[in-house]
């Protein structure tokens, strides 16, 4: 209590609330967590005198408040969502757009979908279009679109970009085929469309200009830092980011944030020091503070208010808003009044990877990092030599010491989204990191207040130095062998557990954090042996992955590229889309496949009607988008029907058990799910079905759902 540190607690119960909406089946009414919400804070009223009381009841309400958050988010983002695939003429406003390799992506403003009610039309629709030439923000085009709606995850606990696109009211994807035509609006555009329009324009033609300037791989990554489009960025450079654990640099977050604002604040700071009668009688630091903070309001808008980004200017103007009110600006219970701002406002955050890594990594820095660099008390250095080498001392056990302790806490978070560790990540960092924040980064701030003079050419020249040695660097550290691990998906319960450590490990003040150990033990313990699944289906049927006698997955059927590296990824299997080995353990012929799974179980993949008769009398597991006769005689029997109503399904074989695990649990009305699945019909004659046309959507409508 003498810490405050019971305030950091009414977040945590904030968030088990939110994360309660999202178990919830349907759509929970919002009556039932307000009554609770009003009853508990009524408990807590009465019960003020007695803490523990108090304190239950203020933690129940603030459990109930963000169940309550949740309602509210999900209804009023509430639009039109997709409900099957079409091809139809579309017209609308260019929102945004964005270069990428091989074309342009568009997110378009509808006006029109040809065939389509005004009722279940899409608000909004992201598509990829070939040849985007002469287009721009707040165009008004037209042309044919292949639509599908957005993916909904490729393995049960994957990532689900349909519930992302949902709070985005993104309520389809694809892309544009043929001449893209440029119309006539029927009226002028809405001045929200015509603002991001012109921001959106504002924001590509710096891009260009940076990219231009710099030159070479280094031009995009430079012009991603300052702008937030990182389409000029190619897949080799991606990889060697990763490969060395620095990707997240190019990621508009908390890093770019805070030192996009310090930069602001020790500029204004610096400038009006320098009239001493102006520094003795006016608050120069508080004047300092509110630079900062229209400094980073305006970097996050220009760099196009991601949902990241919006995230961390909120921690950004907490902490200068505490220094406003001379407070503590770096606090745990700063950090909690961020996190419960950033969930009220989107408690869909809760359940990515960039809040849960930006947030953990924080709290343990602030928790655990002045613990580790606490001073002795010896006498100081008597020469200006020993005073800067006891300065870069400080400076490098102070920046290896938190990069360690960011990296430990983010650790299972990327184990759990990405599937994957950089074990020379901290290498990586300490060697790029001060380039980026004591030259990238200033000069970034620099680059654009001179932008307007046409004065920033040197400047993003010297930028382009700096990130050229941050791309040396990245390549040196990610040739190390094992510089990239795969690593099977961390379950639930293992994530839980470790989630929860953290949590004891950096709220209390007292040695009762050290009780972190239990959890943390537990679910590292549950992470050593995880329990991968054998079977992943894809959600029309199109395609399998099972693991044959071997121990490694076999590939059956044309499942897409992206979905296929999804389900490798989540086996801990390191093998690309493209591995021949993949159709190795597989038999197969025009009609189908076989996989001959453990315990000499097989799995048949049927792709003609021919091949029921015999894969039905034969395996044990039968998998097909076509509808199976109701005489198929195989103990579980995954066709057309049963993929409609339970999309991506995995499951795990046991001697005489089989379990099974599916994105849709039957009837869905989760308003992010799509189209409401209809019930399988159960017939005792057998059923006929023609086969199921392959999908003709290029890959890349489908990888659209890849995360950024």
């Amino acid at each position: 209590m003498e810490h405050r540190r019971l305030f950091p607690w009414i977040a945590v119960c904030f968030g088990l609330g939110i994360l309660l909406f999202f178990q919830a089946d349907g759509q929970p009414a919002l009556w039932a967590p307000v009554s609770a919400l009003a009853i508990c804070c009524g408990g807590a009223f009465t019960l003020r005198r007695n803490l523990a009381a108090m304190a239950a009841m203020i933690g129940l309400a603030a459990l109930f408040a963000g169940f309550a958050a949740g309602v509210v988010r999900a209804r009023s983002v509430a639009a039109p969502v997709l409900s099957r695939v079409i091809i139809a003429p579309v017209t609308g406003f260019i929102e945004a757009i964005e270069d990428r390799e091989g074309g342009k992506r568009l997110l378009l403003r509808v006006a029109d979908i040809q065939g389509v009610d005004s009722a279940a039309r899409p608000a909004l629709i992201r598509v990829s279009v070939r040849s985007g030439e002469g287009l721009s923000a707040g165009h008004f085009i037209g042309g044919t679109a292949r639509l599908l709606p957005p993916p909904q995850p490729a393995w049960p606990g994957g990532y689900d970009f349909a519930r992302d696109a949902y709070y985005k009211g993104i309520g389809a994807v694809g892309s544009l085929t043929g001449t893209v035509k440029r119309l006539d609006p029927p009226a002028g555009p809405p001045w929200s469309v015509w603002a991001a329009a012109r921001i959106d324009e504002a924001r590509n033609a710096l891009t260009h200009r940076i990219a231009a300037a710099i030159g070479g791989a280094a031009g995009g990554v430079g012009a991603a830092l300052v702008t937030g489009k990182r389409g000029l960025i190619g897949e080799p450079t991606n990889e060697v980011l990763r490969s060395a654990g620095i990707y997240h640099i190019v990621s508009i977050s908390g890093l770019h944030m805070v030192l996009a604002a310090g930069t602001f604040f020790w500029l204004a700071r610096a400038l009006l020091s320098l009239a001493p009668g102006f520094a003795l009688l006016w608050p120069v630091k508080k004047i300092a503070a509110v630079a900062a903070i229209v400094g980073a309001t305006t970097y996050c808008v220009f760099s196009g208010s991601d949902v990241a980004t919006v995230r961390s200017l909120i921690m950004t103007l907490v902490m200068f808003g505490a220094v406003l009110v001379d407070r503590p600006a770096l606090s745990i219970r700063n950090l909690s009044i961020a996190a419960l701002i950033v969930l009220a406002r989107e408690p869909e955050a809760l359940l990515g990877p960039s809040f849960q890594m930006s947030f953990g990594a924080v709290a343990a820095m602030m928790a655990l990092v002045p613990l580790l660099q606490r001073k002795t008390r010896e006498s100081g250095p008597a020469t200006l030599l020993d005073q800067g080498l006891a300065w870069i001392g400080r400076s490098i056990i102070g920046l290896v010491t938190t990069t360690l302790v960011a990296s430990l806490a983010t650790a299972p978070f990327a184990a759990y989204h990405f599937q994957t560790m950089n074990p020379y990540g901290l290498v990586g960092n300490a060697l790029a990191l001060p380039l980026v924040s004591l030259v990238v980064m200033p000069c970034a701030v620099l680059g654009v207040l001179a932008y307007p003079f046409g004065l920033d050419g040197p400047v993003w020249r010297v930028m382009g130095f700096a990130v050229t040695k941050v791309l040396e660097v990245s390549a040196w550290v990610g040739g190390f062998s094992g510089s990239t691990m795969i690593v099977p998906a961390l379950g639930l319960g293992a994530l839980g557990l470790m989630s929860a450590g953290l949590l004891v490990l950096t709220l209390p003040a007292s040695a009762l954090r050290w009780l972190a150990v239990l959890p943390v033990g537990a679910g590292m313990a549950i992470a050593a042996s995880p329990k991968r699944f054998d079977v992943y289906i894809d959600r029309d049927g199109s395609g399998a992955a099972i693991r044959s006698a071997g121990g490694r997955l076999a590939l059956v059927g044309r499942p897409f590229a992206f979905v296929v590296e999804q389900w490798l990824r989540a086996d801990g299997d390191g093998r690309n889309a493209d591995d021949e080995s993949l159709r190795r353990n597989a038999r197969c012929d025009k009609a189908g496949c076989v996989v001959e799974g453990g315990d000499n179980r097989n799995v048949a993949f049927v792709k003609e009607m021919a091949a029921f008769e015999e894969d039905c009398r034969r395996a044990a597991i039968v998998i097909t988008r076509l509808n199976a006769p109701s005489r198929c005689g195989a103990p579980l029997v995954l066709d057309r029907e049963a993929l409609v109503a339970r999309g991506a399904t995995a499951l795990r074989l046991a001697r005489e058990t089989i379990e099974m695990h599916s994105v849709r649990k039957g009837v869905e009305t989760r308003p992010w799910s799509g189209a409401v699945a209809e019930k399988a019909q159960t017939q005792n004659g057998p059923r006929h079905a023609r086969p199921v046309p392959e999908q003709d959507f290029p890959e890349e409508e489908i990888s659209s759902g890849e995360p950024d």
